[in-house]
């Protein structure tokens, strides 16, 4: 099948299926039995012609890896972010083997991870960890929805593909931290330009390609379909005061290619030629449930890993000659350490889980972006709600997006959702005038030029992390808190592998978390305002579910706003810290686990401080860093 073909019938798939979807939930009133119907046959024809002879390359035979002797340099825990870089470049050495355990399927074979609005039809399926915290206190006793990917690409399958890297100010802070310059700007910035392949745009010409990548496996650029009230929201943000940037606080720069297609790690690292080499192997539906170790004399050390396909089922075992490299994400490294007796002494006991190692940073630190939305009513009608059909007039649209994005790769269906976004901190006497606010903060940026608010604009508002759609045309804005102070805990619930962990991020304890992110409601109430933003938005609109006169509230309604309403953005981190034994460390800066030799961990969790930016990015680097630092011990070992 010629490329062409296939992104043609990927695309009707996924509008079949998304229509498949509404009609089963009688979006379309009497005519939904017929349309299920249609749509349920069409979407089978689809999915055979698209999977027709294709060779995967992928292994899904346990017994294949797990009933051998067979010894692995390598084994890397988890096909994500960070694994599928790994693996890729670790085995760019032919005299290493190398062995990627995923507890998932393969993320570019499904329909929603290629088109880039269509993310969200992930959520609350069989291809996502569908988490929920502990009840949050402090945002009114609530349970928190925590979506993580399971499939080979991890969370670059499912995020909004926004390629924000974090201000250079949190990565000096991270060498501080760890004692170590190689994590500092200036030496570690040229990871983030060793994964891209920027390319210029001339509808951006200040962008300075000269810091770009240019040879990188991961495409960047302007690529995503962009609403004209984002654009709109980019000059209204220009006349409160925030500078444009056309590489930082505008229409964003996207993991999405020149096909308008998303790219993740899987996609951009795991490409044919990498898949054929005879050093690597990719196994999938493998959930790792322990971290094999054998202590010699003084030394303990890691032997390999056991995995399994389900709960209950057969348990195979695989040897590990150098490295077992832990990266399944900040929620799933510090379980597989626990669960491996790795962690701290007294909850292991309480878990009936033999003592390995006491480590009491493991689950510890836990951090994440958290977003208040407001909704507003897009009095022009030129939303793109019809991606998520509600009547037959949506479907007829989507249709016609669907024919937009095939013939000319772009529309709504090219769109990110996070369309544009506009980074400041929470004191910046311009948009935060000390005479309208007195009370002093504590600062928890990294350095002074590092941000602690974004604003992003979104072309319609939903809830329930897309789940539910507004019915009327709407436009939202959203704050994330880059920078909270309040942290949690990841702990086990039980000794078993497949049962989901404790998450208890405590969102909002920190005092200082509410106070700015109240700033950044009124920093959107103020964007609101502007020219011509203010020409879209109906700011009056009595409709329940939205923000009518939001600006006649009180400090105390809209703190009480932000506790109903606070969301994850999907970023934890810092389970895993990379920061000194004494400091609740986890890892040392070559990302060695703490007491333990061969083993290490990469990714989000050994974030030291969480950036002041999307995690994506970070993840990649890091993965790329730890790559060199492997190579270049094999190298002074070989001397």
């Amino acid at each position: 099948m010629i490329p062409t073909q296939k992104s043609a019938i990927l695309v009707l798939a996924s509008v079949t299926l998304a229509i498949l979807k509404q009609a089963r939930a009688g979006k379309f009133g009497t005519s939904s039995s017929k349309i299920f119907w249609l749509s349920s046959f069409t979407m089978g024809l689809l999915v055979r012609q698209l999977f027709a002879g294709t060779n995967r390359k992928y292994i899904t035979n346990h017994a294949q890896v797990g009933n051998k002797e067979e010894e692995y340099d390598y084994i890397i825990v988890g096909g994500g972010t960070a694994g599928c870089v790994l693996a890729s470049r670790l085995s760019e050495d032919p005299s290493v083997k190398v062995l990627l355990l995923e507890s998932g399927g393969s993320g570019k074979s499904l329909l929603f991870t290629r088109i880039p609005v269509a993310y969200s039809m992930l959520f609350h399926g069989k291809n996502v960890y569908n988490f929920f915290t502990e009840p949050q206190g402090a945002a009114k006793g609530k349970i928190k929805y925590w979506p993580r990917a399971k499939m080979l690409g991890g969370c670059s399958a499912i995020n909004a593909q926004m390629a924000q890297y974090g201000a250079p100010g949190d990565f000096d802070q991270w060498a501080t931290i760890i004692k170590d310059d190689a994590w500092s700007w200036q030496n570690f910035s040229r990871y983030f330009t060793k994964f891209e392949t920027y390319v210029d745009d001339r509808d951006y010409p200040d962008v300075n390609s000269e810091v770009k990548g240019k040879n990188g496996p991961v495409r960047v650029g302007y690529y995503s379909w962009i609403s004209e009230g984002s654009k709109d929201f980019i000059k209204a943000c220009t006349k409160i005061g925030i500078p444009y940037s056309a590489d930082f606080n505008t229409t964003l720069v996207t993991y999405i290619d020149e096909k308008r297609e998303r790219v993740t790690s899987e996609t951009a690292y795991l490409t044919d030629e990498v898949l054929a080499r005879p050093n690597l192997k990719v196994v999938l539906h493998a959930t790792v449930t322990k971290i094999l170790t054998e202590k010699v004399g003084d030394e303990l050390r890691t032997t390999g890993v056991e995995f399994a396909k389900s709960k209950g089922g057969r348990r195979y075992k695989m040897k590990s000659k150098r490295d077992v490299i832990v990266a399944a994400g900040a929620v799933h490294s510090p379980q597989i350490l626990l669960l491996s007796g790795i962690g701290p002494a007294q909850h292991l006991a309480e878990m009936k889980i033999s003592v390995v190692h006491d480590l009491p940073g493991v689950g510890s630190n836990l951090i994440d972006h958290p977003v208040v939305d407001a909704y507003f009513r897009n009095k022009r009608n030129d939303s793109p709600k019809h991606v998520k059909p509600q009547n037959l007039v949506d479907l007829f649209k989507l249709i016609g997006s669907a024919y937009q994005y095939l013939v000319h790769q772009r529309g709504p269906l090219a769109n990110n959702f996070g369309e544009a976004a506009a980074f400041c901190r929470s004191d910046d006497p311009l948009l935060f005038p000390e005479s309208e606010y007195p009370q002093k903060i504590t600062d928890s940026t990294s350095a002074s030029e590092s941000p602690d608010l974004e604003i992003f604009s979104t072309p319609l508002a939903y809830k329930e992390h897309g789940a539910f759609m507004f019915p009327m045309h709407t436009h939202a804005i959203h704050v994330c808190l880059l920078r909270p102070m309040s942290k949690g805990t990841l702990r086990l619930k039980s000794s078993d592998p497949f049962d989901s962990p404790v998450m208890d991020p405590k969102y909002l304890t920190a005092p200082e978390d509410v106070e700015r992110l109240k700033r950044g409601l009124k920093l959107i109430l103020k964007i609101s305002k502007q020219e011509p933003l203010v020409e879209r938005l109906d700011l009056k609109d009595p409709h329940p579910l939205l923000d009518s006169k939001m600006d006649q509230k009180t400090d105390e309604e809209l703190e009480e706003i932000i506790r109903e309403r606070v969301e994850t953005l999907y970023h934890p981190a810092s389970t895993c810290r990379m920061a000194p034994l004494e400091d609740q460390g986890v890892v040392d800066s070559s990302l060695r686990v703490y007491g333990i030799k061969g083993l290490r961990v990469c990714d989000a969790s050994i974030f030291p401080e969480i950036v002041s930016g999307h995690t994506a990015g970070a993840v990649l680097a890091s993965a790329e860093h730890l790559a060199d630092i492997i190579k270049a011990e094999n190298k002074q070992a070989e001397a």
